[in-house]
């Protein structure tokens, strides 16, 4: 690696100026500069720290001439400030312009910003801190910029060494820099964009908060990006127990959680490859857990499980029983984190209910897909019966579960549920009839006087009529076919009961 000469150049003694916000480590790292014959420059508060820890320190209004004015909103905006960062010490007009205006250049930029992510306000609109980032960073040439306090010791570490930055730790430096900056933009543009979730721009930061074991295959790399200024909800996430997190684990876990934390009543929700495989509401958590499992045992080797009421001692050791990858739910009782981490590598999350997104992005080549977020109707009172039958109270209850997992299905799908459990689930089918095939295969002879929901209308009555045949005696569906008559009539030509919803939940 090669270093530049002195960063100092013809000056005898190198400059810093710091102007932070968080005063956290900056009284010794300033008194690491101090130690190795830099002078230090520092605005306002930072200044007041830095003498009170008995540090030499020149008042930045000494050098503009100006004190802070206008609570402080200005301080360093002053060409004798601007201009001893600004300047390529290498270009002879710039040389002749310092010497002209009695401007000594600054070498060394150290920042912090006003914590606007943290506490979003006008007050706290950072002017100044910005305008002395980018301009350290734009002459990253001659200049270093130092803007988080994590970046104080490497710093202090190659001074000492080598009494100066090189060019590639100050470019290094810079990129870090001008990407702080540009997610402090971001959140400040949000903070302002009136909660619309389709504006004419969209901003966009993200900053790795947690690597991946591996992508959706071992040989991808992965890690976890939060959006800057935004909270995320796998912040709060609590890891209990168990290996590193995978991409996958990751999907399918916020997958279970979004559905089992749309039930009041106990409920557990069972995931693989980011589809349900079982879901059912109980009288306790224990007996939720043992009929979702019911649904399909088999898919449920290696899957997650996700409840919504404190997992006990009873419903640890259910689990324990099956292969599981990751339970996530709002608490663990002693007992049952006894009994789940005897298994070294099951992943155990404490996790709230996430919170509900303003938009849903997907990435396609050279940018994105934006949608509003995906409500969903539970409100039978808005649907309408299109059959002769009625259906029962107890069999919208169990619609109202079908159709919640219809939602959270990739589609085409179909739910069949009975005594508030799926029995039977089709899903990312091409073909809607394949789809109510996978889900009466899967339900047997519990679907016997069970309710099917549909994530689509049928185009075709022979949807509805193999449904009827394995034993669905109540059949929801959005409606909107051309042929919706057909199904009707399929229905009420052998007493099943019919309602349409009126609204669609593809998921693709």
């Amino acid at each position: 690696m090669m270093h530049c000469r002195v960063l100092c150049n013809t000056d005898p003694m190198p400059r810093a100026l710091l102007s932070v916000y968080d005063k956290d480590g900056i009284v010794e790292f300033a008194r690491g500069l101090s130690a190795l014959g830099w002078e230090l420059l520092a605005s306002g508060g930072t200044a007041h720290v830095l003498i009170d820890a008995g540090l030499d320190v020149i008042d930045v209004a000494s050098i503009t001439g100006y004190p802070a004015i206008l609570g402080h909103r200005v301080v360093t905006l002053h060409p004798s400030v601007h201009g001893a960062i600004l300047a390529d010490v290498d270009d002879a007009q710039h040389q002749a312009d310092l010497a002209e205006h009695d401007i000594r250049p600054i070498q060394l930029v150290v920042v912090g910003l006003y914590p606007f992510t943290q506490h979003p306000s006008i007050d706290l609109i950072d002017v100044g801190g910005p305008a002395l980032i980018r301009a350290a960073a734009k002459n990253h040439s001659h200049v270093g910029v130092v803007t988080h306090r994590t970046q104080f010791d490497d710093v202090l570490t190659e001074l000492s060494a080598h009494n100066t930055l090189s060019d590639d730790s100050r470019r290094r430096l810079a990129h870090d820099a001008f990407a702080r900056i540009a997610a402090y933009d971001a959140a400040i543009a949000t903070w302002l964009s009136d909660d619309d979730p389709l504006p004419d721009r969209i901003t966009l930061s993200l900053t790795k908060e947690s690597p991946m074991r591996y992508g959706e295959n071992p040989h991808q790399d992965a890690a976890r990006y939060v959006v800057d200024g935004a909270p995320s909800w796998w912040s709060s996430v609590e890891q209990l127990n168990g290996k590193e997190m995978s991409y996958l684990n990751v999907l399918d876990a916020q997958a279970a959680a979004d559905l089992v934390y749309r039930f009041d009543e106990p409920a557990a929700v069972i995931v693989k490859h980011a589809n349900p495989c079982g879901v059912a509401v109980g009288t306790t958590i224990s007996d939720a857990y043992t009929r979702a499992l019911a649904c399909d045992p088999t898919s449920a080797f290696g899957g997650i499980v996700a409840l919504n009421a404190p997992v006990d001692g009873s419903t640890a050791r259910l689990i324990a029983e099956v292969f599981t990858e990751v339970v996530i739910a709002p608490e663990f009782l002693d007992e049952a984190r006894t009994v789940l981490e005897a298994t070294p590598n099951l992943r155990l999350l404490r996790a709230a209910m996430p919170p509900a997104d303003r938009r849903h992005l997907r990435e396609i080549h050279g940018g994105f897909l934006v949608q509003t977020v995906d409500t969903l109707n539970l409100d039978t009172r808005t649907w309408r019966v299109v059959s002769t039958a009625q259906p029962t109270e107890v069999q919208l209850r169990d619609a109202t579960l079908a159709w919640a997992t219809c939602s959270a299905l990739w589609s085409n799908a179909i739910v069949i549920a009975a005594d508030n459990a799926t029995v039977g689930i089709g899903a990312g089918q091409p073909s809607r009839v394949e789809a109510v095939e996978l889900a009466c295969r899967r339900a047997g002879t519990r679907a016997a006087h069970a309710v099917a929901a549909s994530d689509g209308f049928f185009p075709f009555p022979d949807g509805p009529q193999r449904l009827i045949e394995a034993g669905v005696r109540l059949i929801v569906q959005p409606g909107g076919s051309l042929r919706d008559q057909e199904s009707i009539d399929a229905a009420n030509a052998t007493g099943c009961a019919m309602v349409f919803t009126d609204t669609r939940q593809f998921r693709h």
